[in-house]
């Protein structure tokens, strides 16, 4: 039985995603391998590796992302939250980096590396330090960039957390690769006693064989994986040392060939629909059709405050957690910016697929359904011009960041937005610019000072900050669908009264 207290959703309101996942490789998106791992994998020495340089070029603050894509010279460049325009960081790895206030969301460094005109590399963080929300955000890298090479030693074993991540991997289509590097001991080279125990089989000659600690362990390795996640059976493996390296070249570089094609026939170039008229349905009642929009625009943006909301708790438990038996005071600036980096991405997730909902259930009550992917880009085009109008649009580019007093301020521009992604992507064809949660400089400079080491502080301070970052979003998604309200509705409107749509 209905629950009566509770307000019907108007029909044509699609589920919103409630949490990361990893998605499939947009045709836009710039392609890219992301690298993960644990700490202790040498994960830096095999990149540097395939790309030639010195492992100091690949240095960056803890936390943060690298990426690495080709240029005819060599420049690196810090996107840290709260500033519009990059750090210059300079490429010489001797050289010092300049004073950041706080550790930047990534580290672009751009080499003349044949290998880096296929794809880019984004080298994250390691495995064991990501936590909940790292794991949603590298994922979400992940199926944007369409490959992951996780780098594991041959002395560590695959933690919970990462056969989870990975078994989140394997539901989606990118490819996997793994690479296998010889550990911190690396193989020694046995004495006689040792030779006499390593003698696995002999050849026709009698002559002994020493088993390579590189391939047995890859076949250990590959074996603890499967059991716990079958579906990475089709997965490669590679043995990374540098005379090998060749080979992880080679499967990149042909892997990177074949998206090419795939992802150049996943959408055609002219869908059906971007062009010529498209008359309206007879009958279609222009009061009627803005009562509804408004309806659900409102109904749209109470469900993703409510999941929002619900998410926030969520945090704050992680928080207070990490604070008491985890990462401490110290470390309470990474661990919350990563949250919401985590919280941005799904906020923008939510935003998108309630005003594609809107947009697409308006859109076929005028026009008929099902609505033409070429019809359907050219309302939204028409929608997106018209929030230029709306006193508010400039201001929906808008970072929020957390500062010291636990309080939330505001940074609008491209710039800005542009500095809180781990990975940029392709240029949006979405209606609303994404949303934007960070942490600016001066929370890290206090939490991080040896005076500020009281984790009862620091739980008050959390809990007032992410009361905060509740009500801005809350009031950032009203807006946002209000102007989406009445956007859409004088599109819409415009093609009732002429009868065909104009956009």
């Amino acid at each position: 039985m209905p629950d009566p207290g509770r307000q019907a959703e108007p029909p044509g309101s699609a589920p919103l995603p409630t949490q990361l996942g990893v998605t499939v490789p947009g045709p836009d998106e710039p392609m890219a391998v992301v690298v993960a791992g644990p700490a202790g994998a040498n994960r830096r020495e095999l990149i540097a590796g395939l790309l030639g340089v010195e492992a100091a070029t690949l240095a960056v603050p803890p936390g943060s992302n690298l990426l690495v894509q080709h240029a005819a010279t060599a420049t690196r460049a810090a996107y840290v939250p709260g500033y519009r325009q990059p750090h210059a960081y300079g490429a010489d790895p001797l050289a010092a980096g300049p004073a950041l206030a706080r550790a930047p969301r990534r580290v672009e460094l751009s080499l003349p590396d044949p290998l880096l005109r296929h794809f880019a590399v984004l080298d994250t963080p390691d495995t064991g330090t990501l936590g909940v929300a790292g794991g949603r955000v590298l994922r979400d890298a992940v199926g944007r960039a369409g490959a992951l090479l996780f780098v594991i030693s041959a002395d560590q074993a695959f933690s919970a957390a990462e056969l989870h991540l990975l078994a989140e991997v394997a539901r989606a289509r990118v490819e996997v690769f793994f690479a296998v590097t010889p550990g911190v001991t690396g193989p020694a080279a046995p004495g006689d006693g040792a030779r006499a125990q390593d003698r696995a089989a002999s050849g026709p000659n009698g002559s002994a064989r020493r088993l390579d600690p590189v391939s047995v362990s890859i076949e250990a390795h590959r074996a603890a994986l499967l059991a716990a996640v079958p579906a990475l059976t089709p997965a490669r493996w590679f043995p990374a040392r540098r005379a090998e390296l060749p080979q992880l070249r080679r499967a990149l570089v042909g892997w990177a060939a074949d998206e090419v094609l795939r992802r150049g026939g996943a959408r055609p170039p002219v869908p059906a629909g971007a062009h010529g008229r498209v008359p309206v349905l007879a009958g279609v009642e222009p009061g009627e059709l803005a009562d509804r929009i408004d309806r659900q625009a409102r109904a749209c943006a109470r469900r993703i405050r409510q999941h929002l909301a619900l998410e926030l708790a969520n945090i704050h438990l992680r928080v207070v957690q990490e604070i008491v038996f985890g990462v401490g005071c110290a470390g309470l600036p990474q661990m919350l910016d990563r949250e919401l980096e985590a919280l941005s991405l799904l906020a923008t997730a939510q935003c998108d697929e309630a005003v594609r909902g809107l947009v697409d259930e308006a859109a076929a009550r005028v026009f008929g359904a099902p609505l033409a992917e070429g019809v359907r880009r050219r309302i939204i085009h028409a929608v997106r011009w018209g929030l230029a109008d709306h006193p508010d649009a400039p201001e929906l580019d808008r970072v929020l960041l957390v500062t010291s007093t636990a309080g939330v301020a505001g940074l609008t521009g491209a710039g800005a937005l542009d500095a809180l992604a781990g990975l940029p992507g392709a240029q949006r064809d979405e209606v609303l610019p994404p949303v934007g949660v960070a942490l600016n400089g001066g929370c890290w400079q206090h939490w991080r000072a040896p005076g500020n080491n009281d984790p009862n502080a620091a739980r008050s301070w959390a809990q007032r900050a992410l009361r905060e970052v509740e009500l801005e979003l809350s009031r950032e998604v009203s807006r946002r669908f209000e102007v989406i309200r009445l956007s859409l509705g004088a599109v819409l409107a415009d093609a009732v009264d002429h009868g065909i749509l104009l956009a």
